[in-house]
């Protein structure tokens, strides 16, 4: 792994030709949309778990335990993302990485197309809160398949000392998908009544989970396999020939597990504070602080727009000076800012807390903009696409998906948001330890 200026990708000559420009915008311009199609079908079920969910599939007569209940099933997503990545990395580290991301597009836009129509609690009784569980099983696997596969079809088509900008393409699917998200809800909540939202309108952005199959389509038929993964394909070939090719997953546990736990314990914290100020946030300004449902996510949607330039910028600055230094200056200001943050919304301004959520998704960006490069550069092409994806799903299991539900317990058990704001804290100082660690690692070669 290097902490330095992105090394040669090795296999891509240092002046292109005008037909490879041409193949790597059209393989970046593909990973990036397939991210953001896959996040914003991902990201519907979290703001729809923060405003009907709970009401529609687990009827309580109590406001948070309805909330806890769709927050669960919500986490349910994530808990099952690594095993979408084990089962994604081990094919697409030996049949490559085209495939496999096709396969979790079609499977995250069958999944999300499923919810928008699946009929709720009072119709179908407790079959609906089974099948909504079961779909959300099916849309962790499908990110957790998606995310190396998109990741590695930037970074390895990448051009020498850009594989950071490359990768943040990947990354921008988060803030559009949220961006997208949080427009789609705003449309349906402002062409429909309350009453009418409530009953159909919520479906609406679930139902436009159809056009990722359209994108899976266009992967199968115009993108090519990575030269990378070509490469190690030949070695791979050469090994199984001789009986001697190992399992990429297998190679993980026994000889890179650690490294796989330094890269969960790196971002962990990144992933959580991102759920709670899209999701968490959401429900607890407007549940417990009385704040406009509109007008919060219209914030949160301000504040993915500014994402879109600090985290290629964040990227760009790693490929000069170093992954890891712009990793954990992110990490730092994370645990610095959790007390204001929550200092700022507890206003109930609207100002204090875009401001507060604002400063939380600058610090966010310059983490997130080199992370798809940083797992890359720590895993060798033919373990890359098991071991990354297990370091991120991972962080997601244990961060992201349990980040709202862990909020709504310590709200409801504290009566105050320091405790969330301790969380984020105790996550932000595990990841500066692990960030110092892999640069010792990384030093000492």
């Amino acid at each position: 792994m290097d902490t330095s200026p992105s090394a040669d990708p090795g296999t891509i000559d240092s002046v292109p030709t005008p037909t490879e420009t041409r193949a790597r915008r059209k393989v970046a311009t593909a990973a990036a949309l397939a991210s953001a199609v896959e996040w914003y079908d991902y990201f519907v079920f979290g703001i729809a778990a923060a405003l009907v969910l709970g009401d529609l599939y687990f009827p309580a007569g109590n406001g948070s335990a309805g909330v806890l209940a769709a927050f669960a099933t919500f986490a349910v997503g994530f808990l099952a993302r690594p095993l979408g990545g084990i089962i994604a990395g081990q094919l697409g580290d030996k049949r490559g990485r085209k495939p496999m991301l096709v396969l979790a597009l079609t499977l995250m836009g069958v999944a999300t197309t499923g919810i928008g129509l699946l009929p709720t609690y009072e119709t179908i009784g407790i079959a609906a809160p089974v099948l909504l569980v079961t779909l959300r099983v099916v849309q962790g696997i499908a990110v957790g398949a998606q995310w190396g596969g998109a990741m590695l079809m930037a970074t390895e088509y990448a051009p020498e000392g850009k594989r950071g900008v490359y990768g943040s393409l990947v990354q921008l699917g988060v803030p559009i998908g949220v961006v997208t998200a949080n427009t789609v809800f705003l449309a349906a909540g402002a062409l429909t009544s309350d009453s009418e939202f409530a009953a159909w309108g919520w479906r609406v952005p679930f139902l436009v989970g159809l056009l990722v199959l359209v994108l899976a389509w266009y992967i199968h038929t115009r993108v090519e396999e990575t030269p990378e993964f070509r490469e190690a394909e030949k070695e791979l070939a050469e090994q199984e020939a001789s009986r001697s090719a190992r399992s990429p997953l297998r190679t993980i546990v026994r000889e890179h597990l650690g490294t796989v736990f330094l890269a969960g314990g790196s971002f962990a914290v990144n992933t959580a504070t991102f759920y709670i100020i899209i999701t968490g946030v959401l429900d607890y300004t407007t549940r417990e602080l009385g704040m406009k449902r509109e007008a919060v996510l219209m914030v949160s949607l301000c504040i993915s727009l500014t994402q879109l330039v600090l985290i290629p910028a964040s990227a760009a600055l790693s490929d000069r000076i170093g992954r890891l230094r712009i990793y954990a200056l992110g990490a730092a200001g994370l645990a610095v800012w959790a007390v204001p943050m929550f200092l700022l919304i507890d206003t109930k301004s609207l100002l204090w807390m875009a401001v507060g959520t604002f400063v939380t998704s600058c610090f966010l960006s310059i983490m997130y903009g080199p992370q798809a490069a940083l797992f890359a550069e720590l895993f060798t092409a033919e373990m890359r696409y098991t071991g990354a994806s297990l370091g991120y799903q991972i962080a997601a299991v244990f961060g992201g998906g349990l980040a709202p539900f862990v909020m709504v317990l310590l709200l409801e058990a504290t009566g105050t948001s320091m405790a969330v704001a301790a969380y984020i804290i105790g996550l932000a100082v595990i990841a500066l330890v692990s960030i110092k660690v892999l640069a010792g690692r990384a030093s000492s070669r």
